[in-house]
């Protein structure tokens, strides 16, 4: 029975439209809409904090489409569990949770049966497909919720629901072997986590970063970077594996003749931009792809991999870097992202 949230409303910032992000307008409104209900085994969370990503952009901008107008953005989110749906037992009013990405799977496909439900057929994405975390409440299957380890707060919690748990899926489908060369293209809420995870992970590993801002460099020599220097640098050393984070096509033509033979770069991106596209004809096979390099693209997370990656935040102090806005203060915290002011993870405080 639902008692203390009947006909009461909540905060949200609401996008209506796609457009571009511009300094003249803003995509996101502050509205009012009533909390919703949870069905069965659902539970409904109210938010405390929810992190920004570059993929909300995407979505904003048309690049990668929400499927329902008007949509709450938001999928890096830690709340606590207010109320719950018929039959939801997994959690107990007042527990503190996560949602992430992966807001649905079907559980019956091929792919969800083989352990690939991040590819599955009726995939559905918090923030895209669904209303997201950029509001006060938001409603989830419990079985796509997750404990937080309690040794971070809800603002440091939530970059890893995406940044850092897609960051962790990167790293497994880059096959690194310790003392492997790692290179981290871009270096923002994902590849900093990266960084910290690598060096947990491969202790013996060089970690050498690309990126453009001076800033970002200096935040990843001070995290333990062997190397930093932006995308046209040469580092003194070939790579076995490089992760790319960035939004652009340019940043893959300048570091693949950086891979060792037989290395492998990772694509960490939902889309890529288009206005650098043509870049692309400026890729040489000789240079930059033959002797048996390989490109792998990263698509969505999976809970298992939220839940490995929750499990090494536990047993290692991996804090994140970030810049906390308001709820109100979601449009300038995406400009900030659009416009490359970036230093960590940037969180939207809820309540």
């Amino acid at each position: 029975m639902r008692l203390n949230f009947k006909m009461k409303k909540m905060k949200v910032m609401l996008l209506k439209e796609v457009k571009n992000l511009s300094i003249w307008e803003d995509p996101l409104v502050l509205e009012e809409i009533p909390i919703p209900i949870p069905k069965e085994r659902e539970i409904l969370v109210k938010v405390s904090t929810c992190a920004v990503c570059r993929t909300d952009l995407d979505i904003i901008e048309g690049r990668l489409p929400p499927t329902k107008l008007p949509l709450i953005l938001g999928h890096q989110i830690v709340g606590r569990v207010v109320e719950r749906g018929r039959g939801a037992n997994e959690f107990q009013i007042g527990d503190r949770v996560g949602i992430a990405w992966i807001n649905y799977a079907c559980g019956i496909c091929k792919f969800c049966r083989s352990g690939f439900e991040n590819l599955c057929d009726n995939f559905k994405a918090t923030g895209k497909d669904v209303n997201g975390g950029y509001a006060e409440y938001i409603t989830i299957l419990e079985d796509f919720a997750y404990k937080i380890p309690t040794h971070y707060s809800d603002e440091e919690a939530s970059p890893f629901l995406c940044a850092g748990s897609i960051g962790y899926r990167s790293i497994k489908l880059a096959n690194i072997k310790n003392g492997d060369n790692v290179g981290l293209s871009g270096f923002g809420a994902s590849g900093h986590l990266v960084l910290k995870m690598v060096r947990y992970l491969y202790p013996d590993s060089k970690i050498f970063v690309f990126a453009r801002s001076e800033k970002e460099r200096e935040l990843a020599e001070e995290l333990g970077a062997h190397w930093t220097g932006d995308f046209e640098d040469l580092p003194p050393e070939k790579l076995n594996v490089i992760i790319d984070t960035t939004p652009v096509w340019k940043t893959i033509v300048s570091i693949l003749k950086n891979l060792e033979k037989g290395g492998r770069l990772v694509i960490n991106a939902i889309r890529k931009e288009e206005h650098d596209k043509a870049f692309l004809t400026n890729l040489n096979y000789e240079r930059d792809l033959w002797l048996e390099k390989e490109i792998k693209s990263v698509a969505n997370v999976t809970r298992k991999d939220v839940e490995e990656f929750l499990s090494i935040t536990e047993k290692i102090t991996l804090k994140p870097v970030i810049e906390i806005y308001k709820l109100e203060e979601a449009n300038k915290a995406l400009r900030d992202l659009k416009e490359g002011k970036i230093r960590g993870a940037k969180v939207l405080k809820i309540s």
